[in-house]
């Protein structure tokens, strides 16, 4: 039976400007996309804020269509958290063009009764200081994973140093590993990673697939090869969605299953990569994800099957 995941981060809308065109104010945020991903595969619990009077219906009820139980979603008043930004044609680069923190500046997680007892745990990419607070709060010990960036490296380093000693799994990319050890090679990296605290530790490589290092070994997933990207945010925390709803359907957190986690996360990314925010994600059926993970097993087969 599959477990429940508690996915505590950001929901938000996107100004996103591609070569393939420019959407405004679309469904965004990490929480949202890691609780899509997840949500086909496991039941979700999320917590995140928005505003008041500017978050549509609409999007809760897409939300919770995918079984994403929004209970834990706080309204309150002010503005929904926003992020505007374009892509190079090759898209090797992203431009920030506006961030409005709005609500999510004073966040607060709140973790209702009903979702501290969750058996995985999600740490979206907020501060540390809340992180912490999130962990102060669940019950038993869940399989915790963390997310961060390069900001919390730089400003809350010692509050984040004390998320990673509680954390199981730390998912971020190699910018960011290089950035948190001084290291500019991700194996090196990586083993000065694991040793602050996380049990395992991915790096991810965007179209280059992630690396995970674990205590029983390394492993690679190759990225699904896409004929044209139209999208790529939200494809890493779609990544860590995949990855947690397989381990939480199979209620295992061995190394074998984060690899197959892994790949699920790799396929169902690639789908995010292929239209603007959600709008492919929430579209994703699970003969189209089997599809997907049967094309990266083969990447690396050198036998037919």
């Amino acid at each position: 039976m599959s477990e429940k995941i508690l996915v505590v981060g950001s929901v938000a809308f996107d100004d996103i400007e591609t070569r393939a065109g420019k959407r405004v104010e679309i469904l965004g945020g990490a929480a949202t996309y890691i609780s899509l991903a997840a949500s086909g595969l496991s039941p979700v619990q999320l917590v995140a804020v928005v505003g008041e009077d500017d978050f549509p219906e609409e999007h809760v009820k897409l939300l919770s269509s995918h079984g994403v139980d929004m209970s834990g979603l706080e309204r309150v008043p002010g503005r929904t958290f926003r992020w505007s930004g374009v892509y190079s044609n090759d898209f090797s680069t992203r431009t920030t063009l506006d961030t409005q923190l709005g609500v999510f500046a004073s966040f607060d997680p709140k973790i209702p009764k009903s979702h501290a007892a969750a058996n995985y745990v999600m740490l979206g990419n907020i501060n540390p200081e809340l992180q912490l607070a999130v962990l102060d709060s669940v019950e038993g010990a869940p399989f915790v994973t963390t997310d961060t960036m390069n900001l919390w490296i730089d400003i809350a380093l010692d509050a984040l140093k004390a998320v990673m000693r509680r954390t199981d799994l730390l998912v971020i990319n190699d910018e960011e590993a290089f950035m948190l050890t001084g290291e500019r090679q991700v194996v090196r990296a990586a083993e000065r990673v694991r040793a602050m605290g996380p049990k395992s530790v991915i790096i991810k490589r965007g179209e280059h697939g992630a690396f995970l290092f674990h205590e029983e070994g390394t492993f690679f997933a190759p990225a699904f090869p896409l004929p044209e990207v139209v999208d790529p945010t939200g494809a890493g925390d779609s990544f860590a969605g995949g990855l947690l709803g397989y381990i939480a359907s199979v209620g295992a957190r061995d190394f074998i299953s984060l690899k197959r986690g892994m790949l699920y996360g790799a396929a169902i990314a690639s789908a995010t990569c292929e239209a603007f925010g959600v709008e492919r994600l929430a579209k994703l059926t699970q003969p189209e994800i089997v599809d997907r993970l049967t094309a990266i097993r083969a990447l690396t087969a050198l036998e037919r099957a």
